[in-house]
Protein backbone atom coordinates (compact mmCIF):
# COMPACT_ATOMS: atom_id res chain seq x y z
CA UNK A 1 0.00 0.00 0.00
CA UNK A 2 1.28 3.35 -1.12
CA UNK A 3 1.53 6.32 1.54
CA UNK A 4 -1.11 8.56 -0.67
CA UNK A 5 -3.49 5.31 -0.18
CA UNK A 6 -2.87 4.77 3.63
CA UNK A 7 -3.68 8.46 3.94
CA UNK A 8 -6.76 7.77 2.04
CA UNK A 9 -7.73 5.29 4.45
CA UNK A 10 -9.62 4.96 7.77
CA UNK A 11 -9.82 2.47 10.29
CA UNK A 12 -12.08 2.19 13.51
CA UNK A 13 -11.44 1.11 16.76
CA UNK A 14 -14.29 1.06 19.68
CA UNK A 15 -15.92 -0.83 22.39
CA UNK A 16 -17.98 -4.30 22.11
CA UNK A 17 -21.49 -3.26 23.49
CA UNK A 18 -21.39 -4.34 27.21
CA UNK A 19 -18.42 -1.57 27.44
CA UNK A 20 -20.56 0.70 26.31
CA UNK A 21 -23.10 2.74 28.26
CA UNK A 22 -25.88 1.40 28.09
CA UNK A 23 -28.36 4.22 27.46
CA UNK A 24 -30.42 4.31 24.29
CA UNK A 25 -29.84 8.42 23.99
CA UNK A 26 -25.76 7.95 24.43
CA UNK A 27 -26.08 4.99 21.91
CA UNK A 28 -27.73 6.95 19.11
CA UNK A 29 -25.30 10.06 20.43
CA UNK A 30 -22.34 7.50 19.73
CA UNK A 31 -23.39 6.25 16.55
CA UNK A 32 -24.32 10.52 15.31
CA UNK A 33 -20.72 11.20 16.38
CA UNK A 34 -19.65 7.92 14.48
CA UNK A 35 -21.34 8.80 11.10
CA UNK A 36 -20.36 12.56 11.58
CA UNK A 37 -16.35 11.57 12.01
CA UNK A 38 -16.55 9.41 8.86
CA UNK A 39 -18.35 12.38 6.27
CA UNK A 40 -15.40 14.41 7.65
CA UNK A 41 -12.68 12.10 7.02
CA UNK A 42 -14.52 11.66 3.52
CA UNK A 43 -14.52 15.49 2.84
CA UNK A 44 -10.57 15.40 3.22
CA UNK A 45 -10.44 12.84 0.47
CA UNK A 46 -11.01 9.38 2.23
CA UNK A 47 -12.48 6.38 0.24
CA UNK A 48 -10.86 3.36 1.70
CA UNK A 49 -12.75 2.10 4.90
CA UNK A 50 -11.27 -0.47 7.27
CA UNK A 51 -13.07 -2.47 10.30
CA UNK A 52 -12.64 -5.13 12.71
CA UNK A 53 -15.77 -6.57 12.42
CA UNK A 54 -15.83 -6.82 15.91
CA UNK A 55 -19.20 -6.40 17.81
CA UNK A 56 -19.97 -2.76 18.94
CA UNK A 57 -18.37 0.11 17.18
CA UNK A 58 -16.71 -1.56 14.56
CA UNK A 59 -19.93 -3.13 13.44
CA UNK A 60 -21.53 0.21 13.66
CA UNK A 61 -18.79 1.93 11.49
CA UNK A 62 -18.88 -0.93 8.80
CA UNK A 63 -23.30 -0.30 8.71
CA UNK A 64 -22.10 3.03 7.87
CA UNK A 65 -19.96 2.50 5.45
CA UNK A 66 -22.57 -0.33 4.11
CA UNK A 67 -25.35 2.50 4.01
CA UNK A 68 -23.69 4.92 2.37
CA UNK A 69 -22.40 2.91 -0.26
CA UNK A 70 -25.92 1.38 -1.36
CA UNK A 71 -26.56 5.49 -1.62
CA UNK A 72 -23.98 5.60 -4.58
CA UNK A 73 -20.92 6.83 -2.49
CA UNK A 74 -17.23 5.42 -3.92
CA UNK A 75 -15.88 4.38 -0.79
CA UNK A 76 -14.19 0.59 -0.40
CA UNK A 77 -14.94 -1.11 2.52
CA UNK A 78 -12.28 -3.64 4.15
CA UNK A 79 -13.37 -6.38 6.18
CA UNK A 80 -10.15 -6.96 8.34
CA UNK A 81 -11.20 -10.34 10.28
CA UNK A 82 -9.07 -11.33 13.27
CA UNK A 83 -9.56 -15.28 12.26
CA UNK A 84 -11.57 -17.53 10.07
CA UNK A 85 -14.24 -18.53 12.68
CA UNK A 86 -14.75 -14.42 13.99
CA UNK A 87 -18.24 -13.93 13.25
CA UNK A 88 -19.41 -17.54 14.36
CA UNK A 89 -20.69 -16.76 17.64
CA UNK A 90 -22.53 -13.45 17.07
CA UNK A 91 -26.03 -13.40 17.43
CA UNK A 92 -29.76 -12.06 16.70
CA UNK A 93 -28.70 -8.39 14.92
CA UNK A 94 -25.18 -8.71 15.18
CA UNK A 95 -24.86 -11.89 13.30
CA UNK A 96 -26.92 -10.42 10.13
CA UNK A 97 -24.82 -6.84 10.47
CA UNK A 98 -21.40 -9.30 10.28
CA UNK A 99 -23.03 -11.32 7.42
CA UNK A 100 -23.87 -8.39 5.54
CA UNK A 101 -20.61 -7.33 5.88
CA UNK A 102 -18.96 -10.38 4.65
CA UNK A 103 -21.54 -10.45 1.43
CA UNK A 104 -20.55 -6.62 0.99
CA UNK A 105 -16.89 -5.62 1.74
CA UNK A 106 -14.69 -5.22 -1.59
CA UNK A 107 -12.36 -6.61 0.35
CA UNK A 108 -11.50 -9.35 3.50
CA UNK A 109 -8.74 -10.29 5.13
CA UNK A 110 -8.14 -12.31 7.64
CA UNK A 111 -4.98 -12.04 9.71
CA UNK A 112 -4.86 -15.28 11.04
CA UNK A 113 -6.22 -18.83 10.37
CA UNK A 114 -7.22 -19.47 13.71
CA UNK A 115 -8.04 -17.92 17.00
CA UNK A 116 -5.34 -17.26 19.31
CA UNK A 117 -4.27 -15.29 22.24
CA UNK A 118 -3.00 -12.06 19.92
CA UNK A 119 -4.92 -12.76 17.08
CA UNK A 120 -6.92 -9.58 17.64
CA UNK A 121 -3.61 -7.60 18.17
CA UNK A 122 -2.43 -8.83 15.02
CA UNK A 123 -5.93 -7.44 13.46
CA UNK A 124 -5.09 -4.13 15.06
CA UNK A 125 -1.73 -4.15 14.13
CA UNK A 126 -3.00 -4.37 10.31
CA UNK A 127 -5.43 -1.96 10.16
CA UNK A 128 -2.92 0.88 11.63
CA UNK A 129 -0.36 -0.32 9.33
CA UNK A 130 -2.84 0.03 6.53
CA UNK A 131 -4.21 3.57 7.27
CA UNK A 132 -3.85 6.89 7.87
CA UNK A 133 -6.63 7.59 9.94
CA UNK A 134 -8.25 6.18 13.22
CA UNK A 135 -11.72 6.97 14.02
CA UNK A 136 -11.90 5.64 18.08
CA UNK A 137 -15.11 5.43 20.22
CA UNK A 138 -13.73 4.89 23.64
CA UNK A 139 -14.47 5.44 27.22
CA UNK A 140 -12.03 3.18 28.83
CA UNK A 141 -8.16 3.89 27.53
CA UNK A 142 -6.92 0.62 29.44
CA UNK A 143 -8.40 -1.43 26.89
CA UNK A 144 -7.75 -3.57 23.33
CA UNK A 145 -9.10 0.13 21.91
CA UNK A 146 -6.62 2.62 24.25
CA UNK A 147 -4.02 0.03 23.37
CA UNK A 148 -4.94 0.05 18.96
CA UNK A 149 -5.25 4.05 20.00
CA UNK A 150 -1.51 4.14 21.37
CA UNK A 151 -0.24 2.06 18.23
CA UNK A 152 -1.97 4.77 15.99
CA UNK A 153 -0.67 7.82 18.06
CA UNK A 154 3.21 5.70 17.71
CA UNK A 155 2.56 5.32 13.52
CA UNK A 156 1.54 8.52 13.52
CA UNK A 157 -2.04 8.45 12.28
CA UNK A 158 -4.85 11.18 12.28
CA UNK A 159 -6.61 9.71 15.44
CA UNK A 160 -10.17 11.28 16.02
CA UNK A 161 -11.81 10.10 19.09
CA UNK A 162 -14.92 10.15 20.58
CA UNK A 163 -15.16 9.77 24.23
CA UNK A 164 -18.09 7.65 25.07
CA UNK A 165 -17.85 8.74 29.11
CA UNK A 166 -17.99 11.75 28.42
CA UNK A 167 -20.99 11.26 25.81
CA UNK A 168 -22.90 9.67 28.81
CA UNK A 169 -22.05 12.21 31.64
CA UNK A 170 -23.36 15.34 29.61
CA UNK A 171 -26.36 12.95 28.33
CA UNK A 172 -26.26 11.96 32.20
CA UNK A 173 -26.43 15.82 33.44
CA UNK A 174 -29.51 16.26 30.45
CA UNK A 175 -31.83 13.52 31.49
CA UNK A 176 -31.34 14.18 35.61
CA UNK A 177 -35.16 14.82 36.06
CA UNK A 178 -34.25 18.96 36.10
CA UNK A 179 -34.76 18.71 31.92
CA UNK A 180 -37.87 16.47 30.32
CA UNK A 181 -36.49 15.07 26.71
CA UNK A 182 -38.75 15.52 24.13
Amino acid sequence: MTEDTKLDTVCFTGHRPEKLPDSPFVIKALKSMLYKNISDCAEKGCRRFITGAARGVDLWAAEIIMEEKARGRDYELIAAIPYREHGSGFKGYDKWVFGNLMLKADSIVYVSEEYSRNCMKKRNEYMVEHSGNLIAVVSDFKSGTGQTIRLAQKAGLNIHIINAASIDNDISNLTDNSYELV
